[in-house]
C-alpha cells in the first residue's frame, strides 16, 4: 500500500531544490512590486512552534529587505498601550514598492492578549467587530492584504517544544508565554475559531496552511504568495561591470600594514 505523501516529511534535497525555483520567482515578484509601486501586506499568524519565523526566513533569505521588510513589534510601551491600539501597526505599514511582513500582528488581540487576559472581554469582542471594517479601509486604499494562519497540530508542537529545550542554539526561543500556550491548547483553539468566524470575510479572508511538515508548509506558502500577488517579468539591462580605472593608483595593501587583524581560527 503506497504511503499517504502528506504523512511522509519532505525531503531535504526536493526541499532545497523547490525552494530555490520559487526564491526565483520571488526576486521576479520584487522588481514587479518595486517597479510598480505597488503596497503589500502579509500577515503571519498561528500558534507557538507552527513555523512562522522559518517561513518568513525562507520567504526572504534571497530578497532585498527594502523590499520585503518584516516587523515583529515587540510589547506595547506604556506610551503605545495609551494609544489606539491599532495605531502602532499603522506606522509601520508599507509605501509605494514594499512588501511588509508582519510576523504576528493586530491579531495579537483576538489571540494571546485574549487568552492570556491582557485585554478586556469588551475590548476584544470590540476588536473583532471593527477589524473587517478596518481592513476594508486598507485594500479600498490599495494595499493588497494577505492573511496567513499556520496550522501545526498538537502532537507537533510538543515535539518542536521539547527540541527547543534540550538544543541550546533553540533555547532562547522557548518562554514562559509559549510554556502557558502550550498548557491552554484548547483556550487558544477557541480563541481562533472565534477570530476567523468574526474576521475571514470575503474581502480579507484568512488562508490556512498545514505546518506538521514545516519544508512542506514553507514552500505552500510562497508559492500561494506568488499566485495570490499579481506580478509579471520586469525586462532589465544585462549588467556589464566597467574598466576599473587606475587612476591614482597605489599600494592600496600598505595601507593596512600595522592595523590589528582579527585572528584567523577558521
Amino acid at each position: 500500500m503506497a504511503k499517504d505523501k502528506s504523512a511522509e516529511k519532505m525531503k531535504r534535497k526536493d526541499y532545497e531544490k523547490e525552494l530555490q525555483k520559487l526564491q526565483v520567482q520571488l526576486c521576479h515578484l520584487q522588481e514587479w512590486v518595486r517597479a510598480n509601486n505597488l503596497r503589500v501586506i502579509i500577515l503571519f499568524e498561528g500558534r507557538d512552534a507552527a513555523g512562522k519565523g522559518g517561513t518568513i526566513k525562507a520567504l526572504t533569505e534571497k530578497v532585498s529587505p527594502r523590499v520585503f521588510r518584516v516587523v515583529a513589534l515587540p510589547a506595547p510601551s506604556d506610551r503605545e498601550k495609551t494609544q489606539l491600539f491599532l495605531q502602532r501597526y499603522m506606522q509601520q505599514f508599507p509605501a509605494a514598492g514594499e512588501i511588509v511582513i508582519f510576523d504576528r500582528s493586530w491579531y495579537n488581540r483576538a489571540g494571546v492578549e485574549y487568552v492570556m487576559g491582557f485585554c478586556t472581554p469588551a475590548e476584544h469582542k470590540r476588536f473583532l467587530s471593527l477589524c473587517p471594517q478596518m481592513e476594508q479601509y486598507i485594500i479600498e486604499g490599495g494595499i493588497i492584504l494577505i492573511k496567513l494562519w499556520l496550522e501545526v497540530g498538537m502532537d507537533e508542537q510538543e515535539r518542536r517544544f521539547r527540541a527547543r529545550i534540550d538544543d541550546p542554539l533553540r533555547q532562547w526561543k522557548l518562554s514562559p508565554m509559549d510554556t502557558e500556550s502550550y498548557r491552554r491548547w484548547y483556550d487558544y483553539s477557541r480563541a481562533r475559531d472565534l477570530m476567523f468566524k468574526a474576521t475571514s470575510s470575503k474581502h480579507a479572508p484568512w488562508n490556512v496552511i498545514r505546518s506538521d511538515d514545516k519544508r512542506r508548509a514553507r514552500l505552500n506558502c510562497i508559492a500561494f504568495l506568488l499566485k495570490t500577488i499579481p506580478h509579471g517579468r520586469v525586462r532589465r539591462d544585462k549588467v556589464k561591470l566597467p574598466q576599473r580605472s587606475n587612476k591614482g593608483r597605489y599600494n592600496d595593501q600598505a595601507g593596512l600594514r600595522g592595523m590589528k587583524f582579527v585572528e584567523e581560527r577558521y
